[in-house]
């Protein structure tokens, strides 16, 4: 939603995102320009200037499979999706398949939306195309936009299509849509991410929702080999900041907590 990007992730978070080999993000809005300021309704935009916020922040790839990218309809879909490409963001979603290699190994990334208003994925549709996309990769992300929204834990669907995403072929399963952080579980040595939280996002009204996570997943030659988790509080609108260490420790260990009812 409109803010300030570049400010935002320059300012507070960078410094993180920069020292990834590849940062992958949930873009929830189309860029476009004359985007309209409002304070009501849920139609997402922003301005074509964001994408200077992006560069900036490293960010490789987006996922455009989610229920607020189209809502510019078929005009700002596909100029996002060009203004995307001219600055060298690969998009992942909505039938977009990605293949990033690097350094020797190949990572494969897919997108899939179960929300309304967007695109809304079926099952044979993720079978085949894990199937088939699992032999041109050496490892494969898998991010869903899923299950309800404000909420920490994920209901049984999500929870049974994860596990089969994992036994289809996938090394990393990561999902977004509640606006809270979720929970983590490992699966057949895997790792599932329910929900990062928010990130850059403008609801001030609850501390479940200014809190998000941001992932660091390091990979080795066998799969996900560490994974750390950098908690973030959103102020002044949209705009990100490291949690303090006692917040951070309240976060974690909330996440944890309900991470533990999934067993």
């Amino acid at each position: 939603k409109p803010g300030d990007v570049v400010h935002t992730m320059s300012g507070k978070t960078v410094e993180i995102l920069k020292s990834g080999d590849l940062v992958f993000a949930n873009l929830e809005a189309p860029l476009i320009d004359d985007c309209p300021v409002t304070i009501e309704g849920m139609s997402f935009c922003g301005n074509p200037k964001f994408i200077e916020g992006l560069k900036f922040a490293n960010i490789g790839i987006v996922n455009i499979a989610n229920n607020h990218f189209e809502n510019y309809g078929v005009e700002g879909t596909k100029s996002t999706i060009n203004l995307l490409g001219e600055n060298n963001i690969l998009v992942a979603g909505n039938e977009k398949k990605v293949v990033k290699q690097i350094r020797n190994k190949k990572f494969g990334f897919l997108g899939f939306n179960f929300i309304s208003g967007g695109a809304i994925a079926q099952e044979e549709e993720i079978r085949s195309s894990i199937l088939d996309f699992k032999s041109k990769v050496d490892f494969l992300i898998v991010t869903y936009h899923w299950g309800e929204e404000y909420t920490s834990l994920p209901n049984e669907s999500q929870k049974k299509l994860a596990y089969q995403t994992i036994d289809l072929g996938a090394d990393l399963v990561v999902g977004n849509h509640s606006h809270w952080i979720g929970t983590m579980e490992i699966y057949k040595e895997k790792p599932i991410v329910y929900s990062h939280g928010n990130f850059i996002f403008d609801q001030m009204w609850s501390l479940e929702t200014r809190q998000g996570i941001i992932g660091k997943y390091i990979f080795d030659n066998v799969g996900v080999k560490e994974i750390f988790f950098y908690p973030v509080i959103i102020e002044v609108y949209s705009q990100p900041r490291f949690a303090d260490i006692n917040e951070s420790r309240k976060i974690l260990d909330k996440m944890k907590e309900n991470s533990l009812l999934l067993k």
